[in-house]
Formats: C-alpha cells, structure tokens, sequence
C-alpha cells in the first residue's frame, strides 16, 4: 500500500481525461492520469476513429463501383473483411502509439488500474491511494440497451459489430441516430441489405428537420430500409438469425441486429456519490465552469449531460485545465459545438435548427436560407447531392449551420465561426471562397442571407 501525491489526478485516460492531462502540465501543474484499459478510450480503440476507418474503407468501395462513369476501368471483387480488419487496427495501432509517446514526453504520470474515488481529494486504484489538489472525472460512456432486451448472441453492439469477422447478408439496427446510420451506411456499402428501427419521427432525430428528409431521400436511393416513428417491441433469435418484432406488428429478419441507441454514463460503483458528487440516472452534475458538487473535484466528457461528443470532450478537458489554472475560459455551450454524422452522405451542424431559432426568437424573427449542391461545381465533381442551410436572426447574425453531402464535415469549422462569433451575413458575404469548392456553397448561402444572392435567383 503506498500513497502518491499530484496538483491533478485525472480519472479516466480517453478524449476529455488526456487533454485534461496534456494542457494542465503545460501549465506546469504535476499530473497522473489513471486509466483501467488503454489510453484513447472509446473514441481512439472502438468509436470514432475504427468507424471512420470502415466509412472509408466503405467510401472506397463505393468509388469502385462507380468507376465507370470517371471513365476508370476497375472491378470491384467484393470485400476482404480481414483485410479492412488490418487497415482500421493499423490505423488505430498507430495513434495509439503516438499518443503513448506524447503522454511519455509529457512526463505524465501514467496509473494502470480501475480507479475507484474514495474522497474528495484522493483516488484509489487497488491498494494505492492517489491524492490530488483538483481531481477530474473522465469516465467515458458504455453502448446502452433497452430494458429487456439483453445484449448477447445476434443482437449485438457498436463494439461487438466492429469485432465481427464477416460482412452479414442481412441487418437490423436499432436506432437511427449517429452510430446507427453509419452503421447502416457501411454494411450497406459492404452489400448488405440493412433496415432501421427509428421510433421518433425521422433519422438524424437530433438535425434539422430539412437535413433529415434529404438523409432518408438519400438512404431510400441507396438502397437502405428504415421503418421511423414506430417503436420496439421484442426479439427472437437462434442460430439462424434474429426476428425484430415492432410495436405495429411488423417483424423484421436479419442475421444479426445492431442495438444502436445511444451510451450511458460509466459512473457506476466508481465511488462518485459516496464522496459527495452529485449523480442524477448515473450523469454527474456540474455548474457551467464543469465544477460538480464538491469543490475541487470537475468531470468532462460523456458522463456530464449534454452532446456525448469526443471532441467536446477533449475541449472540456482543456477547458477544466485552464480554469484551475485560473485563466478564466470562455464557455462554449453544448449548441454551438460542432456535430458531423460520417455516413455516406455526411451530415455537419451548429447552432440552432430553424424549429428552435423559430421557437427562441418567433418564426418572423429568423430568415433561412437552403443551398442545393447541385449548384456546386466541386459537388457535382465528386458526384454527391445535398444541401447547406443556413439560418439568421432577421438583421441579425447567423445562428444556425446545417449541411448534408459527402465531405461536409470538412465545411463545419467555418461554420462554428460564423455562429460562434456572432458573424452577420453582410461581414461574411465579401469573403472569398476558392474555386472550386464546396466552401463555395457556404459563400452563396451567405450572400443570399445578405441580400445579393449570385448564383441564385
């Protein structure tokens, strides 16, 4: 039994709890960062950086199938799923090391360990007892289910689905928020026949209503089933495959089904309310400066509530390093983080959808504004459809940025400027968007808000 002494302990060593760790000993604070698998987390060994491994790896085989119409003789032969297994695993095997080598440099203080908080000033991972001045909770998320239906068998998880080691002929998944359409975008582009269960009214249930309907417009001419507004009832499955039975009586057949209904706060039995944190349905609870109940103890990342995001993640735990530093950073709220759902379309969005702008400020008070890439010269080169909206106070600045289309995502960051910044149209209409490219759309978008639309009558 021994006991450590730091300025800063960090539970938790994915997205938000490394750069919690990366910036506070730049500030020249002492840090240990524990961690009970592998530093990265979720997001770096099976989230965001596998699945955009295989929605490229999809992406390539889509291009090859469409290599005619380039005037590209190829022939597309199917898909080596062991092949794509060692492209994604090579590419997460590589910023895995590289980020090793950056904790290392750091001179942080790696814990190898489930951590458990014991007080508010100390962390206890096995015998030994690690004490902080400022202790951060960075404890990530885990795939949820619904009540009775367990995991197991065919019906599996986003994590499980990465791990499998053949392309199934048929899938359900369960779900058609972020992981699930990007799921259904990958086996579809793979040649499997896919539906998704959504019970809310529409896919992408959290974007704007307009990016919605062209996303289910896209999954349909693809080739992509989804049955939207009708819930789960149950499942049967054996060895030949599983039945999803609907609450309307439809049942569905596939080979496996893919329970994509979002993650749930890992907080459980890690000590958090017995020191004094304040939980509510397992989500730490924190002041706007990300501060929980207990002083001196903050939490990032997916187990406060909000945008389970790793790059909010990362950016509170940057946030919570400067703020014990005493620096005063500027809070960026969960709505005008950017968001990118990386299907095939992609989906990128900031700000608010024309449905809360109109029930913020009233309906007469926002102008909004739809872009069709059709009109793009670069969309039309690399052969995707979609649309870039964007929304307005009326003489007012831009408050909203929704865009679908392959490589969308690229565009958001100008997006999160305008809104983040409070830019007006007219200041952004005179800017110059090079040609030619998608940005482009986002220029017209601006100048249509701003009273001289060019290429748009």
């Amino acid at each position: 039994m021994s006991e450590q002494k730091f300025d800063v302990v960090v539970l938790g060593g994915g997205s938000g709890g490394y750069a919690a760790a990366l910036r506070a000993t730049e500030l020249g604070f002492s840090v240990a960062l524990i961690e009970k698998d592998k530093l990265g987390g979720t997001c770096l060994h099976r989230g965001c950086i596998p699945t955009k491994a295989l929605l490229h790896a999809a992406e390539v085989a889509d291009v090859t199938k469409e290599s005619a119409q380039y005037g590209i003789v190829a022939e597309f032969g199917g898909i080596d799923i062991a092949g794509v297994t060692a492209y994604r695993e090579g590419i997460v095997a590589k910023k895995y090391k590289g980020l090793q080598g950056l904790i290392k440099a750091r001179k942080i203080t790696v814990i190898e360990g489930e951590g458990r908080l014991a007080s508010p000033t100390s962390v206890q991972v096995g015998d030994d007892t690690i004490v902080g001045d400022t202790i951060i909770l960075a404890t990530g998320s885990y795939s949820r289910s619904l009540p009775g239906l367990e995991i197991g068998g065919r019906v599996i998880t986003s994590e499980q689905a990465l791990g499998l080691d053949y392309v199934p002929e048929r899938v359900a998944i369960l779900g058609g928020g972020v992981i699930g359409v990007e799921f259904a975008s990958v086996w579809r582009s793979f040649g499997a026949e896919v539906t998704i269960i959504e019970g809310l009214p529409h896919l992408a249930p959290n974007e704007d209503e307009a990016i919605s309907k062209n996303l289910e417009r896209q999954f349909r001419k693809r080739g992509i089933d989804f049955r939207i507004g009708t819930r789960f009832q149950s499942v049967d499955q054996d060895d030949e495959g599983v039945e999803v039975t609907l609450e309307n009586g439809d049942v569905i057949s596939a080979d496996v089904l893919l329970v994509a209904v979002g993650r749930g706060p890992s907080t459980a039995g890690l000590g958090f309310e017995d020191a004094g944190v304040t939980v509510d349905r397992g989500f730490v609870i924190t002041d706007e400066r990300l501060q929980t109940s207990v002083p001196g103890v903050y939490a990032v990342g997916d187990i406060v509530p909000g945008l389970q995001l790793a790059h909010r993640g990362f950016q509170q735990g940057i946030f919570v390093a400067e703020e014990i530093a005493g620096l005063n950073p500027v809070v960026i709220p969960d709505v005008n983080i950017p968001k990118v759902t990386y299907s095939q379309p992609e989906i990128a969005s900031i700000g608010l959808t024309e449905a809360a702008a109109a029930e913020q400020y009233g309906a007469d008070k926002i102008s909004a504004y739809e872009y069709n890439l059709a009109g793009n010269g670069k969309s039309e080169i690399i052969g995707t459809s979609g649309i870039v909206k964007v929304i307005r106070e009326v003489d007012g600045p831009v408050i909203g940025v929704h865009m679908i289309g392959d490589r969308v995502g690229e565009l958001i960051n100008e997006g999160q400027l305008a809104v983040n910044w409070e830019a007006y149209p007219e200041d952004l209409a005179p800017l110059i968007h090079a040609h030619p490219t998608q940005n482009e759309a986002l220029g017209e978008a601006f100048l249509y808000l701003a009273g001289k639309p060019l290429h748009t009558l």
